[in-house]
């Protein structure tokens, strides 16, 4: 969040990252594909329920195992449904990046790695006991997250599917499409208002008190939006509005 300027080292090339904001169309930056993104799977998923089918085959998880065996079963089982889920994302989030001009085959190969890695992770929290030792998928990936990061140096190529934010954006537009309005009309206008209220008091009691702290105020904003909205979710997805 600081103004401060990096040297890069003798011979290095800065990274090439796509644009977040911005002008430029409505097909430019990640903003926009992020949309997109979403828009397509809510657009195709309506279209096979009219249709009388669905996309509920995608949607898969690991089931709750007690035996490692029974758990390698599982996945053997479903097997072709996650390498299905795997082919629409990377397809829609290649061609994504692709319009944006960033390196395809990178990111493919660094997001092939990840998501071998998440079904892995998702497979640990489907233990039966996983929940008594905090074994939680997100809290799994964080500490595996900090001891990779930490100790090993991992290759150029592989930042190319580091894209937190553009997926952290997608699944926002997904989640609103899981908010019905009828959701809204039924909470009523004191329920709708009060939410409205402690979110803006909370934000702007943080961003205050952030700025009263001498923190930058790109900074203060993301604080405020992080405990105002959903937390870490709302924080990344705004970090990349305030970053100019």
């Amino acid at each position: 969040m600081s103004d401060t300027r990096h040297t890069l080292p003798a011979g290095a090339q800065p990274s090439r990252r796509a644009s977040t904001t911005g002008g430029g169309g409505l097909f430019s930056t990640e903003d926009w594909w992020a949309v997109w993104v979403g828009l397509l799977v809510i657009v195709v998923a309506w279209a096979l329920f009219a249709s009388g089918s669905s996309i509920k085959w995608l949607a898969t998880a690991p089931a709750k195992w007690t035996d490692p065996g029974a758990a390698g079963q599982d996945l053997i089982k479903h097997l072709p449904n996650y390498i299905a889920l795997f082919v629409v994302f990377a397809a829609l989030f290649g061609v994504s990046l692709g319009v944006l001009k960033q390196r395809i085959a990178h990111f493919l190969a660094s997001f092939a790695i990840l998501f071998a890695v998440s079904v892995l992770i998702f497979e640990v929290g489907a233990w039966a006991n996983a929940s008594k030792y905090n074994l939680e998928p997100p809290l799994v990936a964080l500490a595996l997250g900090l001891l990779i990061s930490n100790v090993f140096r991992l290759p150029e190529w592989f930042s190319a599917g580091l894209r937190v934010e553009f997926y952290i954006k997608v699944g926002i537009v997904l989640l609103g499409a899981t908010l019905p309005f009828t959701l809204l009309v039924w909470a009523g206008p004191v329920a709708v208002g009060q939410a409205t209220i402690v979110s803006l008091v909370t934000f702007f009691v943080l961003f205050f008190a952030a700025k009263a702290l001498g923190l930058d105020k790109r900074f203060a904003a993301v604080l405020g939006v992080g405990g105002a909205v959903c937390g870490v979710s709302a924080a990344i997805a705004i970090a990349g509005a305030v970053r100019r």
